[in-house]
């Protein structure tokens, strides 16, 4: 894979990787528009999973209604299942997950995980494990919601304690706790003159 170098003024499109349940707690979707809206105010392009159910679609939409771009990525076999939204400005229909996954990628300028099930554990772990491998350095942020992502955030601490990975693991990622957070944590990876170690394992 081509090695990515993120340049925040050039910043056009975000990825979210979010759940296609709604969750047991209306913060969450709240959360979602919340962070729909202001992207399509500051004219950055939702790249997302494609789908018109759960926090996807209420993302989506939002997106929408504010008159923002949307790019939905979606495998063939979930289109259906995901009741793909191919009102999309650009809808893509691949062949497996991991076209997916790598067109979302290369659609992105940096990630975004919102609440969501194990397709969202999947695609956070993944980007953050193709950071640490040094296949790109894009900013990853993890939106914790009501403290959804504090197990994530316990268990990378573990594998640390543990031995299985080492302090610049934190690195690798932000975690913050609102929308303006999100945009805050951008603009300071911006600035920034200090890159995350990245490790060939």
């Amino acid at each position: 894979m081509k090695r990515y170098i993120y340049e925040m003024d050039k910043i056009s499109s975000l990825c979210v990787f979010c759940g296609s349940r709604a969750g047991d707690d209306p913060a969450y979707s709240a959360v979602a528009r919340e962070l729909g809206a202001e992207m399509a105010k500051r004219n950055i392009r939702l790249v997302y999973g494609a789908g018109n159910i759960g926090l996807m679609g209420t993302l989506a939409d939002e997106v929408h209604s504010n008159g923002g771009k949307i790019t939905g990525i979606i495998p063939k076999f979930l289109d259906r299942l995901e009741v793909g939204r191919k009102e999309s400005d650009e809808f893509i229909v691949t062949t497996s997950m991991h076209d997916r996954k790598a067109k979302m990628f290369e659609a992105s300028d940096a990630f975004i995980s919102l609440p969501g099930g194990l397709g969202t554990l999947d695609e956070t772990f993944e980007i953050m494990t193709w950071r640490q491998l040094g296949l790109h350095d894009k900013p990853i942020i993890i939106l914790d919601v009501n403290g959804y992502w504090t197990p994530l955030s316990e268990l990378i601490e573990t594998t640390i304690q543990k031995g299985f990975a080492s302090e610049s693991a934190k690195d690798l990622f932000c975690v913050v706790d609102s929308v303006d957070g999100v945009f805050d944590a951008l603009s300071k990876a911006a600035s920034s003159t200090e890159k995350p170690k990245l490790e060939r394992l």
